[in-house]
Order: C-alpha cells, then structure tokens, then sequence
C-alpha cells in the first residue's frame, strides 16, 4: 500500500497478478500471514540497528513497518510462490521486469536502478567436497528506502549467518538498508575462497591423472573447465556491480563506500584465479592431448616393430623353405616310374642329380643373403 492507494504493476507480471488474484481471491481480502508464510525464512524491522519486531507474516511487517517511522524491515524468502512475491510488489512498488527476473531465475550477475529501489542479482557458489563439484545458486535482492528482500533461490548463501553479523554490529545495521547489501556482497564473495581452494585441488590432482596416464583424465578437465566457466561468469560481472556501488552513484555514506572497495579487491583476486584456472587448464588439457599422442605413437611403434618382426621372420621361413624346395622336386622328378626318362641308365645320374640339387640349393641360398632374407 502505498499513499493510500494499491499498487499495479504493469507489463506481462501485471496481468499474471491479475489473474492470480482472480485465482486465489487476494484482491477481494487483505494477505493473511498463513497464505504468505510458505517462503517466508525470516522477517524483522529493525530501529536504530536494532531489532524490535520479529513479525511472522508479511501482513504484520508490512503493519510494524508503518507504525514506525525510521525503521527497516528485511525480509528474507527462500524460492517464494506467486502470492509472496505479489503482495510484496504491491506493498514496496517493485517494478514488473524486476519482479518477473526475481520469479524466473537464471540471471547474470547485475544491478539496475527503479527510481528509487535497486535490484541485484548475485549468483553464490559453493564447493561439495563429496562430489567434488561446485554448486552455483542465485540470490535476488531489492533494495529500498526502509526495506531489504531477499529472494534465494538455491542454499548458498547463509544469509542467517549474515543477519546474525549484522545484528551484532548495531552501529552498522543502522546505516540502513545498503549496509544490509554491504554484508550480503561480503558473505558471498567470502564464500568464493573454498570454491577457489576445491578447484585448486582438483587441478592438482588432474596434473597428477594426466602424468599418471589416467584415461579418465581428458573428461575431468572437461567437466573442471565447466565449472571454471560457470565460476567466472558468477564472480566476473559482479565486479562491475561493487564498482557502481562503490562510485558513489547509488550511496552518498562514504565508510559503506570503502568497505565496498575492499570486497571488490577480494573479488579482483578471486577473478584472477579463476582466470588462471582457466588458462592452467587449457594448459594441461593441451599436454594431456599430446602425451595420449605419444603413447598411441608408442603403441604404433611397438606395433610397426612387432609386424617387422614378423615379417623378418616369415622371409627366413619363406626362403628355406625356396630352398628346400629345390632338390624336392628334382628328387620328385626322378622318382617318377617311367621307363624312358632321360638319365636313368646314365652312369653318372644319380651324382649328377645331386650335384643340380647342391647347385640350386646354393644359388637360391646366395640370392636371399644378399637380399638380407637370411
């Protein structure tokens, strides 16, 4: 509600406002914290930077909120329906194109400006040690005077973690609704390092795969290169975020400026890495190739050897058995029964017959020992 009157947005989100007030008849009636509460994680306002209602509807924030002049409330949503997402549209005048990125997901990392509310989109990453994977989730933030949302949609990051930070460091909660951001970037550039120490790993353990001739190896640095990618667009185009958080275009307080600059510096350094991921492991996927080159050359090689081998051997066979062919058929010949052949009343024709079996054994023999075949 806001100056008296209800809340419209626009565009293609308007009309599916409509016809889910149609649906569930939300316009006839006011939201009740039942109907609401389903992706609801948490909700407080906030005074001074300190908590003083913890409401457990949307119903009763939107109602503390009001009462109260100066106060904040932060509103936090885990993957939230329809209705959630519609009654906050109309309560803090959230743009449409806003409302429809926060309800379909899979954006890039970004910030815009809606007069006076600023929307950002974060992706968060976390490293599953059992699979040895890295887990990327996206977080929506709505940013306005007197008012923070977040819309998760994924595990990572621990915002409780964040609101319990925050709640202990009351002089900064009271910087209002951009502190709240402020921790919210921290948090999940924070998370960045074990992602960056898990994949560190993991390429120290492929260098070791590829050395070791690891056949799985090449789908490995396939399947990490993926995963660097994924990393680096999650962590690259927040720099430019924090870069127009920091430049004083969207926050006049100077201190939440400078703590801006030193989250972008350990986003600088994150990206860095990645970037040498990267590279590192076209690298190695480079040596990988040419190291399963070798071996097959090897296994060519050895192959080629072998078949010489073989042929070398099949060449003494061969002419041996040329040669003892020879006097096979001579004597052959000469056994053969018939009554008139040349030379079998011959005197010499047995010393003849012998002599021809020596001469072409012999003549065949010097023929294949030049030729190398003995």
């Amino acid at each position: 509600m806001v100056g008296g009157r209800r809340f419209r947005p626009g565009g293609g989100f308007g009309r599916q406002l409509d016809e889910y007030e149609t649906r569930v008849g939300v316009a006839a009636a006011p939201e009740s914290p039942a109907a609401l509460q389903g992706g609801l994680v948490d909700s407080a306002v906030y005074r001074q930077g300190h908590r003083f209602a913890s409401p457990s509807g949307l119903a009763e924030t939107y109602r503390c909120l009001q009462e109260q002049d100066g106060a904040m409330a932060w509103i936090g949503l885990y993957r939230p329906d329809i209705g959630q997402i519609t009654s906050l549209a109309r309560e803090f005048r959230l743009h449409d194109l806003a409302v429809e990125d926060a309800i379909n997901a899979h954006q890039r990392p970004k910030l815009e400006r809606y007069g006076h509310t600023l929307f950002v989109v974060l992706r968060a990453a976390r490293y599953d040690d059992l699979r040895e994977e890295v887990e990327f989730s996206e977080l929506h933030l709505f940013i306005g005077p007197g008012f923070v949302i977040t819309v998760r949609h994924g595990e990572a990051p621990d915002l409780a973690a964040v609101r319990r930070r925050m709640e202990t460091e009351a002089q900064m909660l009271a910087r209002g609704p951009e502190a709240v951001l402020y921790a919210i970037l921290d948090q999940v550039v924070d998370g960045y390092a074990p992602v960056v120490a898990g994949l560190e790993n993991d390429i120290d353990e492929i260098e070791t795969q590829v050395f070791g001739g690891d056949p799985n190896a090449s789908r490995r640095i396939y399947g990490l290169s993926r995963e660097v990618i994924q990393f680096q667009r999650a962590a690259r185009p927040l720099l430019s975020v924090l870069d127009a958080l920091a430049d004083g275009s969207t926050s006049a307080d100077e201190e939440l400026r400078r703590y801006l600059r030193d989250v972008t510096d350990h986003l600088t350094q994150v990206v860095e890495r990645v970037d040498g991921f990267r590279h590192l492991l076209q690298n190695i996927l480079t040596v990988n190739a040419t190291l399963v080159s070798q071996q097959q050359n090897e296994e060519m090689r050895s192959l080629t050897a072998a078949s010489y081998s073989q042929n070398e051997e099949l060449k003494k066979v061969s002419s041996w058995a040329a040669i003892l062919f020879a006097p096979t058929l001579i004597g052959t010949v000469y056994g053969m029964n018939f009554v008139h052949m040349p030379e079998l009343h011959w005197r010499f024709g047995y010393l003849f017959a012998l002599l021809l079996m020596l001469l072409v054994c012999g003549t065949l023999y010097v023929i294949f020992k030049r030729r190398g075949w003995l």
